[in-house]
């Protein structure tokens, strides 16, 4: 092998170990600050580390339900907000007809699933409409349903939508409580079945949320591999060829807004069975942002995402989430510096993916010329 043929090797190897670092550097960079953090948290291991398993079973199902729009070139799906009330929707239903245990928490996913399909059908159409700015379009979508839920629940609660159990509505009997009370179904999956170890009594792990979060992740694999899964993805890779190879572009992206938003609804519901609370006007608003951020954390981009990277977001994110506060506290005196950094890293995070993706796609646009 002569010396031009070594030293292209070498070059090829730099630049795809370059290539390889480059699309790596937000989870390299959130494992060190992770490092960093709970270094000067002083924190216990067992402590951080059953409060990151807690976390990662209740959040994770949320922050995989964006990864369908993802694969259908839709972007980072925001209106999963939509999802996640009409998640609460069903679980204020069954906390109005006192419906409790896992039958409850069951009720609760039957009746948001349709709520959830008709808004994720709406939320489709819209973005149709705003193609090449699903993101923005699908984040606003979120304010303007945080609308209308409110007024739904502020001022038809009581008086249009009847409510027969005593202390859910305001002392005027209009409007629903800022707080329901979840404890009929708190920890009804949760408590099916945990673990705990004997060499660790600290340790709780809840092993059947954490595998239907696994269930979920294997039923992505399978999907993608369906009929439907490989339009998706055609339409995500390039959505003039896919309708010219037959495929109808606006009903498979309908489709996937549609899956995204009964997922979110599913995922809200497990979260707040964990949480055994239900913020009636609050809980909801931070969804989008919190797993947006999660799943860019964990590698993933506007347009390329697995379960994996979601699962290591996660991870990642609601770790930042536990040590933050006592790390701010040991560095800087004031554990609220901790809070203002987590709000920084959520927004933060957000921000930088969507400058690599437009710096990346005037990149293929300028190389497409070029050639």
């Amino acid at each position: 092998m002569d010396s031009n043929a070594v030293l292209q090797k070498i070059k090829d190897r730099n630049q795809s170990f370059g290539e390889w670092a480059f699309k790596l550097i937000v989870p390299i960079v959130f494992i060190g600050l992770c490092g960093i953090g709970y270094h000067f948290s002083e924190l216990p291991f067992i402590f951080v580390l059953n409060e990151v398993i807690i976390r990662l079973a209740r959040n994770s199902f949320l922050v995989i339900s964006l990864i369908i729009p993802v694969i259908a070139g839709m972007g980072l799906n925001f209106g999963i907000v939509l999802g996640a009330m009409a998640g609460q929707i069903a679980l204020i239903f069954i906390a109005n007809y006192s419906l409790e245990g896992l039958g409850g928490l069951l009720i609760a996913v039957l009746v948001s699933t349709p709520v959830a399909i008709v808004f994720g059908y709406l939320v489709g159409l819209v973005l149709n409409k705003a193609k090449g700015k699903e993101m923005i379009t699908s984040m606003i979508l979120g304010f303007f349903a945080n609308g209308l839920y409110q007024l739904v629940f502020l001022l038809f609660a009581g008086t249009i939508i009847p409510f027969k159990k005593e202390g859910l509505l305001l002392s005027t009997g209009v409007g629903l409580r800022n707080s329901v009370d979840l404890a009929g179904v708190r920890y009804a999956l949760d408590d099916i079945y945990k673990y705990r170890p004997d060499a660790f009594p600290m340790l709780t792990i809840p092993v059947v949320t954490l595998l239907v979060v696994a269930l979920l992740c294997v039923t992505l694999t399978f999907f993608t591999k369906t009929k439907l899964g490989q339009e998706m993805r055609a339409v995500g890779q390039n959505m003039h060829i896919a309708q010219v190879a037959g495929i109808n572009v606006d009903r498979t992206r309908i489709m996937a807004v549609i899956i995204s938003t009964v997922l979110a609804a599913w995922g809200q519901i497990i979260f707040l069975q964990n949480i055994g609370t239900l913020n009636t006007y609050g809980s909801h608003e931070q969804v989008g942002l919190f797993a947006v951020a999660s799943l860019l954390i964990g590698g993933a981009s506007v347009s390329k995402a697995t379960y994996k990277q979601a699962l290591l977001g996660t991870f990642l994110f609601h770790m930042l989430f536990i040590i933050s506060p006592m790390a701010g506290q040991n560095i800087m005196n004031d554990s609220q510096i901790g809070e203002f950094f987590r709000v920084f890293v959520a927004y933060g995070v957000i921000g930088l993916a969507l400058l690599l993706h437009a710096w990346q796609s005037k990149g293929k646009k300028q190389s497409l010329k070029s050639s």
